[in-house]
C-alpha cells in the first residue's frame, strides 16, 4: 500500500492554525514543593580589575560591555582633556576617555588620536562601558581580569563615598580602588 503524497495545499491546511483546535484554557502547573537554591555568593561583587601606570582599580564588571585592543584614535580638535578621541565601534561613535587624568595619575594625556599619534603600548586596552548617554571607552594600561569579593571586603573611604571612589580592596598584590566608571568620564 503505497501512499500518495499529499499536494502543497494539504500540507499547508494541516500547518495553519485554525480556531477549532483551541484549547479551553491555560493549565496552572501546581507549585513546585522544592525551594529555588540559596547560594551563599549570590552577593558576590564581581569587579574587573585594570592597571593605570603603577596602580590597580576595579570597576563593576557588570558595566563593562566590551574590552577592545587599544588603536590609534580619531582626533577631535579642541577637545579637552580627558577625551583622547573617538572610535567606530560597530557604527556607533564613542568616545574614548583617560581615566589616569581623572584620577590624578597624570598632568598630561598620551597623544591617541590625530598625525602625532604614537603606536598603543601592546598591553593597553580599551574598557568599553554603558552610560546613561551611551558607550564610551576607558584607555588603560592593563587588563588583569575579574575579581569575585564579598561586599565585606570592601573598604568603605571615611566619611562616605569620596568623589567616584567607591571604596578600597586589600589583595595580595597590594591596594585596589573600586571607581565608578560615570565618574571617570566627567
Amino acid at each position: 500500500m503505497s501512499a500518495e503524497p499529499l499536494s502543497i495545499d494539504a500540507l499547508l491546511a494541516r500547518f495553519r492554525y485554525r480556531p477549532d483546535e483551541e484549547t479551553g484554557g491555560v493549565v496552572e502547573l501546581a507549585a513546585s514543593p522544592v525551594e529555588p537554591e540559596q547560594r551563599p555568593d549570590a552577593e558576590e561583587l564581581q569587579l574587573l580589575t585594570f592597571s593605570l601606570g603603577l596602580a590597580e582599580y576595579a570597576v563593576a564588571l557588570g558595566t563593562v560591555t566590551e574590552i577592545l585592543r587599544a588603536r590609534a584614535l580619531t582626533e577631535i580638535p579642541r577637545a579637552r582633556p580627558p577625551l583622547l578621541g573617538v572610535l567606530n565601534l560597530r557604527g556607533v561613535i564613542t568616545p574614548v576617555y583617560d581615566p589616569s587624568l581623572r584620577l590624578g595619575l597624570a598632568t598630561a594625556a598620551p597623544v591617541c588620536a590625530g598625525p602625532d599619534c604614537e603606536r598603543p603600548p601592546r598591553a593597553a586596552r580599551i574598557l568599553v562601558v554603558g552610560t546613561g548617554l551611551g558607550p564610551a571607552g576607558l584607555w588603560v594600561s592593563l587588563v588583569r581580569g575579574v575579581q569575585r569579593v564579598h561586599p565585606a571586603a570592601l573598604e568603605r573611604p571615611a566619611g562616605g563615598p569620596t568623589g567616584g571612589v567607591l571604596g578600597v580592596l586589600q589583595n595580595a598584590e597590594g591596594a585596589c580602588t573600586v571607581v565608578d566608571p560615570e565618574w571617570l568620564l566627567r
